[in-house]
């Protein structure tokens, strides 16, 4: 019997869950808008309402701290501004603090000017420099204005854990705001809002076995908001104008539901990884694993081959019948070095594999994809030994 093929990629986009893929088909049946007051339009609300409060658990938060979005980029970019309210009275903010490894979508600084935003280096794990942040901090000017550090929970190419209550406490102590990325955290570590020290985070849908196209901004209050960015009917409170996406945030809801069931799992999950990562360095002995030394998600594997372009292994693991990433997937379209193995000193001209693991994968998973790394690398050391021969 033929190997199925290997789903590897849940760091890009996990498979749609059962019961979310139901929930959404329940919503299809709705006719209501969630803004009209009759019957139905109070089902949808209802339904809606359910799912604001699975998704405000999976944050550690009540459920009026939850505005739905289409995605994480777009609550990026509702957080990361200039403009924020307290109450009804205007706050300036005058500069954004990013680490060097952050996802594109954060370090693009949102509506931001690019002189306002402010890169912290890393160390050669990818964990943000906690002594370059706090001299940042020290030479920014109190009287300009409030500041805001915007940091993922785990880096989205390697599963670096980041010292994000670290980081929060040096930003609080200038008072200032902390936004945490914590797409690629739900469901695989827990979530509090209040013990990460942040005032906001973001989540994605589909990172957890929803659908693309749903996302939320997390606060940690109800009183300091940034301005919003799509005005128009006063939906989600007014920070998130337009008609909500309900059947997308049904989906949304489950998944939640799901992501907090799942905690119980992240341990068979990181003994398959250590399995993995120990095969791979049985079968390759100069396989390198980028942040391998530091905390990380427990599904997460980045690793290179050496004399192996990852653009190349990823095509070769594909015709093999399983998917990974060369890197993220919100970047590989672009024609360029990971920005992320840049930052950590490490060689950008190689590239890495990303191997991503989901709740459903088994020992089985592991050893068919060790079976394909093995022919891999029997091909890459090969090459080699004939160009040495050349």
């Amino acid at each position: 019997m033929a190997n199925r093929r290997l789903y590897l990629d849940h760091n890009a986009t996990a498979p749609l869950l059962p019961a979310a893929k139901e929930a959404m088909i329940d919503a299809m049946a709705l006719p209501g808008n969630p803004s009209s007051v009759h019957a139905e339009g109070r089902k949808a609300r209802a339904l809606m309402a359910r799912a604001r409060d699975a998704v405000a658990q999976l944050a550690g938060v009540p459920a009026a701290h939850v505005s739905f979005t289409s995605g994480a980029t777009e609550a990026a970019n509702h957080v990361l501004t200039p403009d924020f309210r307290m109450g009804r009275a205007p706050i300036k903010l005058s500069r954004l603090f990013v680490s060097a490894v952050e996802h594109p979508a954060i370090l693009a600084g949102g509506r931001f000017a690019p002189e306002q935003v402010t890169i912290v280096p890393v160390d050669a794990n990818g964990r943000i420099d906690l002594d370059a942040l706090e001299d940042a901090l020290a030479a920014q000017d109190p009287s300009d204005g409030q500041i805001m550090l915007a940091l993922q929970i785990a880096n989205n190419e390697t599963g670096v854990i980041q010292p994000v209550r670290q980081a929060a406490d040096l930003v609080k102590a200038h008072q200032g705001l902390v936004v945490v990325d914590a797409v690629q955290g739900a469901g695989r570590m827990p979530l509090s809002i209040e013990e990460l020290g942040a005032d906001f985070l973001i989540l994605s849908g589909h990172k957890i076995g929803a659908a693309k196209g749903i996302g939320a901004l997390i606060s940690a209050g109800e009183t300091l908001m940034p301005a919003p960015l799509l005005v128009g009917g006063g939906q989600e409170k007014g920070h998130r104008g337009g008609t909500e996406n309900l059947i997308g945030i049904a989906g949304f809801g489950a998944a939640a539901e799901a992501a907090v069931d799942a905690l119980g799992n992240v341990a068979q999950i990181l003994a398959l990884r250590d399995q993995m990562e120990a095969g791979m360095r049985e079968i390759a002995p100069d396989v390198i694993i980028h942040g391998g030394d530091a905390e990380r998600l427990v599904n997460t594997s980045f690793f290179a081959l050496p004399g192996l372009k990852a653009e190349t292994a990823q095509i070769a693991f594909d015709m093999e019948g399983a998917a990974v990433s060369a890197g993220s997937a919100c970047s590989s379209g672009k024609i360029g070095p990971s920005h992320v193995l840049a930052a950590m000193g490490a060689d950008t001209e190689l590239g890495a594999i990303r191997i991503s693991l989901g709740r459903d994968h088994n020992q089985e998973d592991v050893e068919q994809f060790l079976d394909v790394f093995k022919r891999i690398n029997a091909r890459r050391l090969a090459r080699q030994g004939a160009q040495a021969a050349a």
